[in-house]
């Protein structure tokens, strides 16, 4: 169970934070949640697909390291094994919290990436922000950046009935079956048969390129299956 606190510079002035990628660490998962302005260079690794929220009442664009719960195909050991790593698992293990309109920082004192011996220091001696807690805030505040958009970008595709549910079946090279399901995709017949008027009202939204980059993303399923095919044997 997490065990989120608001971050002070007295009560974790030891703390530090392990930054190398593990299982162990928090990162055996098999998606993360993406958002619009991170499109461009999620797209570039991995699959960007929609699932439904928690709640089963909206959707969210996730980025996709595998095939099954726990799957992730870009850990190395402990090393990570693509050019970009999402915010929201570089992020880890802190959380942004809001009080009013102000932001705060908060840190999970149960992730197994918090340490009093091992790692980044959060705090100077004398109780300053480091510069890894000054690049968190940063991160932090483009995912809050980011999220924002979200909404309103999934608002549009729904209007516009651009979601569909799909279903990938894949046969690895020792003769398995898998099956993805579960997941969304941008419906590219209906996006072709938009009027001109409502991809003009996306493209003023910055939400046809979002559109499009998820579309590209697509292509690097062929990739995800070969990582596939290189943990099992023929």
């Amino acid at each position: 169970m997490a065990n989120p606190v608001l971050l002070n510079n007295l009560e974790h002035r030891d703390l530090r934070v392990i930054t190398r990628r593990g299982a162990t660490l928090g990162d055996q998962v098999m998606a993360v949640t993406t958002f619009p302005s991170e499109f461009r260079d999620v797209q570039a690794c991995f699959p960007i697909v929609f699932r439904k929220t928690v709640d089963g009442l909206g959707f969210e664009p996730i980025a996709l390291f595998g095939f099954q719960e726990g799957e992730n195909l870009f850990l190395k050991d402990e090393r990570w094994d693509a050019p970009y790593l999402p915010m929201m698992l570089e992020r880890q293990p802190f959380l942004i919290g809001v009080n009013g309109d102000q932001l705060m920082v908060n840190i999970d004192l149960d992730h197994p990436r918090v340490s009093q011996f091992d790692g980044e220091a959060i705090f100077l001696p004398h109780g300053g922000n480091t510069e890894f807690l000054e690049q968190t805030n940063s991160l932090l505040f483009g995912i809050h950046q980011g999220l924002q958009s979200s909404p309103g970008f999934l608002a549009a595709l729904l209007e516009h009935e651009l979601l569909e549910s799909f279903v990938l079946d894949i046969e690895l090279n020792d003769g398995s079956q898998n099956r993805l399901v579960g997941f969304y995709t941008i419906n590219e017949d209906r996006l072709q048969a938009l009027s001109g008027e409502a991809i003009a009202k996306l493209h003023a939204a910055n939400y046809l390129q979002a559109i499009y980059l998820v579309i590209a993303s697509l292509s690097n399923f062929r990739a995800l299956i070969d990582r596939k095919n290189a943990t099992v044997h023929a």
